[in-house]
């Protein structure tokens, strides 16, 4: 595209935005939130932006609906300052697990933030790792979403993985977990997970695979409170695993008392990436983040440019 590059970032993961602009070479664009007494907010883009081709960086964290509306608001600034294109940069989206009807009389919220979206002005969105491959559809502007197995993969052989295999936490990832398998050329387990209800208590039942004197490294798209996680961990070790770790895209840690969690958890490593900012209570010293912008950086580059980003979704 022949207008100008910008790139500007929410108030969510200013960091991420920050590296990305320092890979591309751009300064990071002025803008600014203002937070009212009755909470309601006003945002401005502080610099010329019309005919440009715009890049607006909001992943999803606390606080989440203010973060998602703040996006909403410069996506529709800059639509009316006059942006040639404007891009949604969401490494991670919310709502994103809400992607099906599985209870009577529920919204489908992640299709909803993807029509919302659009009617803000969003011209395409950019992110990575959705959490199933049908949210994909909601969205009916173009989306191009990216994967970590590439960044996590690298990082995995820094480990030695003679003597390892790769675990599904649950039977969901089997197809995502492949990725990793074909990359590192490893052997896969399965965790047969249970899940009662909304309590984020999940039971692990049975393994298929055989674990025993191995590394198992779980592979799971995201890590909420981190109790899918410490119970596979705990299973594993019981089926004979010698030592335990995982890889994840997303570092949610929705809970306070994750960093305890980890530490006190029989596993070893934790690598994630820094598709969402994690608060240094929660942040135990088994978690080691890896950053991702490179990749958004490149992506965004052959957005901007017009050419294809294919590879980089095997990356």
């Amino acid at each position: 595209m022949d207008a100008p590059l910008k790139i500007f970032a929410g108030s969510s993961h200013p960091e991420l935005a920050q590296k990305i602009c320092d890979y591309l070479g751009v300064p990071l664009g002025e803008a600014e939130t203002i937070h009212f007494s009755n909470e309601n907010m006003m945002v401005q883009i502080n610099e010329n932006v019309r005919e440009c081709d715009v890049f607006v960086v909001q992943t999803s964290c606390a606080p989440v609906h203010r973060n998602l509306f703040e996006l909403l608001m410069m996506i529709d600034a800059l639509r009316s300052a006059s942006a040639a294109r404007v891009t949604a940069v969401m490494p991670y989206v919310p709502y994103i697990r809400s992607d099906k009807k599985d209870r009577p009389r529920i919204s489908i919220t992640a299709r909803l933030v993807a029509d919302i979206l659009q009617t803000a002005g969003a011209h395409r969105v950019l992110t990575m790792d959705l959490h199933s491959p049908q949210a994909h559809g909601f969205f009916s502007t173009p989306v191009d979403q990216l994967q970590a197995a590439g960044p996590l993969c690298e990082k995995l052989r820094e480990e030695d993985l003679s003597n390892c295999v790769l675990v599904a936490a649950d039977a969901g990832e089997v197809k995502d977990i492949g990725r990793y398998a074909n990359k590192l050329d490893l052997p896969i387990a399965i965790v047969d997970k249970r899940r009662d209800g909304d309590d984020e208590k999940p039971r692990a039942v049975n393994l298929i695979g055989d674990v025993r004197g191995k590394t198992a490294i779980i592979v799971d798209d995201e890590i909420a409170s981190g109790g899918t996680l410490c119970e596979a961990a705990i299973f594993l070790r019981k089926h004979g695993a010698e030592k335990v770790m995982a890889a994840a895209t997303h570092p949610v840690f929705s809970k306070d008392n994750i960093r305890e969690r980890f530490d006190d958890a029989l596993i070893d490593k934790v690598i994630v990436t820094d598709t969402i900012p994690i608060p240094e209570r929660r942040l135990s010293e088994k978690v080691e983040v890896i950053s991702v912008a490179e990749l958004f950086a490149r992506a965004i580059s052959r957005i901007h440019d017009g050419s294809s980003i294919s590879s980089l979704f095997r990356k």
